[in-house]
Formats: structure tokens, sequence, C-alpha cells
């Protein structure tokens, strides 16, 4: 099995990104940008959540230079990223506290630590063995992340909040727990897309 190796050069640009990321979340959270008024959508939270999935999603698809980049990455490297994810313990914990929704924090937190606890196995063992095995489990890690997105939501105290009742997903909006919908989410997607890009040129070469 080949050592787990990252050129520290590739992954500058991307960690300084990250750090900036994780620095404007956490001012962005500490300033209350993410509550959100009563009857009001989740807005803010939204645009954090999705933002930048969704631009390294059009960079992977408009940007040969940046698919190329993609493909430099060590695919273990971005796998094991993914073990951060047993934290979803925390939601499984506000729950039995009635601090979170049990609908919300049970399908979330559950999901959540089934990826991490199987992301070093995935490391391992998978992505050198079966690729169909690899995009499966990413497929789940990318489900459970778009999942718990929609179940926050429907369980807020917005509009849209249909599930909600007397225990709803605001928690989600103050610190320490919105730097999970404001970075924690997106940078794991954001982890699982370079991962999909990665294999894809791993495929091409071996063709």
């Amino acid at each position: 099995m080949p050592p787990l190796t990252q050129s520290p050069r590739s992954l500058t640009p991307a960690a300084a990104i990250a750090i900036g990321w994780f620095g404007a979340a956490l001012a962005a959270s500490a300033l209350g940008a993410f509550r959100t008024p009563q009857g009001a959508p989740p807005v803010a939270l939204a645009l954090a959540a999705g933002a930048a999935p969704l631009a390294v999603l059009i960079l992977a698809l408009g940007s040969s230079r940046f698919r190329a980049w993609a493909r430099s990455l060590d695919l273990r490297f971005l796998t094991l990223l993914q073990t951060w994810r047993v934290a979803g313990l925390a939601f499984l914990a506000l729950a039995a506290v009635d601090a979170l929704p049990d609908g919300f924090a049970m399908p979330a937190g559950l999901g959540d630590v089934a990826i991490g606890l199987t992301a070093p196995f995935v490391a391992l063992f998978v992505i050198h063995r079966s690729n169909r095995l690899f995009i499966a489990w990413t497929a789940l890690g990318i489900a459970d992340l778009i999942a718990a997105v929609t179940l926050g939501v429907l369980y807020s105290d917005n509009p849209v909040g249909v599930l909600h009742g007397d225990v709803n997903t605001g928690i989600m909006a103050t610190l320490p727990m919105s730097l999970i919908p404001a970075f924690g989410v997106p940078i794991t997607l954001v982890a699982h897309t370079l991962s999909l890009i990665k294999l894809t040129g791993r495929r091409a070469i071996k063709q």
C-alpha cells in the first residue's frame, strides 16, 4: 500500500482558504449573523452551508486547472478528513437533554458517526480495491449531510419548519453549534466532491 503523502505545496492554498473560512464563520456566528428572526427562513445559514460546495462544483465543471489540482490531492487524506464527523455524537447528547428534536438529531447524529467511524477503514482498505464501494460510501456521506441540512430546516422555527414542535433546531444558529452548518457541513461536502474528482482522474489514467 502506498504511503499517505500529500504535497504541502498543493495543500497550502486550500489550507489558507479553510482557515480564513473558519475565521469568517466564527466571526459571523459571534456577531449573531446566523440568528434568524422568528418567522423568517434561515437564509444566512443556508448560504453559509451551500455557497462553498456550489462554488467547488462550478469550478469542477468549468475549470480544467481546478480539476488538475483536485486530482493532485491524496484520496486517502481526503477520506480521513471525514473522521471528524464522529462529533455527530453531540447531536445525540443534545437530543437527550431536549435541546434538539429527536427527528433531526437521531438521523443526523447517527449518520455522521457512521461515516466518521468507517472513514479510516475506507481510507486504508477500500479506495485502492473497489471504486464502486468507495463511490457508494461517498454517496451515503453526501446524502447524510443533505438530509441533515434538510431536517434542520424542517425542524426550525420558521415558515418552512413544518416538523418543529416544542423543541426546534434554533440552537444550530448560535455558537458553538452554528460552526457545524456554517463550516463543518460545507467543508465536508467539499472534501467529498474533491474525492470524486480525484477518483475520476484516477479512472481516466487507468483507462
